[in-house]
């Protein structure tokens, strides 16, 4: 009766060490990765390694190894974005410093001159440079307002037309100084789109003063209806319920589409696909006066309310069109 279980016992001895040596060797491994995160340098190349061939070990090592080139990959791209903001930072700073610098050697020259229409011209010089240096401020402050991931824009109707004559009332002194009459064609006056109409007003803003400061003629302002064919459901990531309730059903999804365009004076110069960048214009077009970030806010806002931005060149005419949900 024992000869008969000593095979079994056996077996059962050599399965259970086998086991609790696979299990020590399971172990073993797994701290041994565990004190090498631990102890590895943020800045170290070094990777997880296996000094044992067990199942599932050699995978996790690659898993993490991946990870860890993830993590580097991105640290890499943060720290070059951050050298980039830095030096389009600087760039700015320079822009702000040379306003005031002027200003206040024109406030010197007014405090010293006795003519009074002299002292006059001064003080109106020096004030048009603390304008300009306010500006960048304000554009500095919109794009770092815009950038926020915590910002909270409203989803609700917004009439269009009206905040689109609104700007251009607003820069009628620019235009007539240019000579320039910019024409307005609209499809729909009460057509409305969901947004938030502050933002919706700081894009036609920023759009119209681009229009201006750095084009060769009038610009040409279109407002229309575009009908589009709903995506499938599978294809579209709703943002708000309204838009969900469309999705999938088969019907067309309206949009209402701001179109401005206008002459320029060196289309080969402009690269439309960087124009939304922050920074553009700091150094392709420094004399043209701007600080570079207003296309950038105005992507950026428009990204934010779920509405598409673009710009392209039509031989010497620079078109940038805003798309909106319609209400």
């Amino acid at each position: 009766m024992m000869s008969d279980l000593l095979p079994a016992a056996l077996l059962l001895l050599g399965v259970t060490m086998g086991f609790m040596l696979s299990m020590a060797t399971y172990m073993g491994e797994l701290k041994r990765i565990a004190r090498f995160l631990r102890n590895r340098n943020a800045r170290s190349n070094a990777r997880a390694t296996t000094n044992a061939v067990a199942p599932g070990i050699s995978e996790l090592a690659d898993a993490i190894n991946t990870e860890l080139d993830r993590s580097a990959q991105a640290h890499v791209e943060a720290l070059r974005r951050q050298q980039g903001f830095q030096r389009d930072l600087s760039a700015l700073s320079h822009d702000i410093r040379t306003p005031l610098t002027g200003a206040k050697g024109y406030l010197q020259l007014a405090e010293d001159e006795m003519d009074a229409e002299q002292r006059n011209r001064h003080l109106a010089a020096a004030t048009a440079r603390i304008d300009s240096t306010t500006e960048l401020l304000d554009q500095l402050f919109a794009y770092t307002k815009s950038t926020d991931p915590d910002l909270a824009l409203a989803h609700e109707p917004v009439a269009l037309t009206p905040l689109v004559e609104r700007v251009l009332l607003g820069h009628y002194p620019e235009f007539e100084a240019h000579g320039w009459e910019p024409s307005l064609e609209v499809d729909d006056a009460a057509a409305t789109v969901m947004g938030d109409s502050e933002a919706i007003l700081r894009i036609v803003e920023n759009l119209v003063t681009n229009a201006i400061r750095h084009g060769a003629g009038a610009p040409r302002i279109e407002l229309r209806r575009l009908d589009r064919p709903a995506p499938p459901k599978s294809e579209m990531q709703c943002p708000h319920p309204e838009a969900a309730s469309t999705a999938g059903s088969g019907h067309t999804s309206s949009h209402l589409e701001l179109r401005i365009s206008n002459p320029v004076h060196d289309p080969a110069s402009i690269d439309a696909a960087r124009l939304f960048e922050r920074f553009y214009q700091a150094d392709a077009a420094r004399g043209a006066g701007g600080s570079g970030l207003g296309l950038s806010v105005a992507a950026n806002l428009a990204h934010a309310m779920d509405m598409d931005i673009s710009a392209t060149i039509e031989g010497n005419i620079l078109v940038i069109s805003l798309t909106a949900h319609m209400a």
